[in-house]
């Protein structure tokens, strides 16, 4: 058996958008303060603060 640097839990990244510059900046959806990203960013956006939240509510805890 070769041992894996990776573990099995591990997610795998997700897409890395560039921060906006300038504004105008786009709404997180949960708490409605501005996120890094420009507003013509489709999908989910979050901010910094709810972005580490949802994080740790998915980190591997095993």
């Amino acid at each position: 058996m070769t041992e894996s640097t990776s573990s099995y839990c591990t997610p795998e990244p997700g897409p890395q958008l560039e921060p906006a510059t300038e504004g105008p900046f786009a709404s997180c959806v949960l708490c409605q303060e501005p996120t890094e990203y420009p507003e013509s960013v489709k999908g989910i956006t979050l901010c910094p603060v709810c972005e580490w939240q949802e994080a740790q509510r998915n980190a591997c805890s095993g």
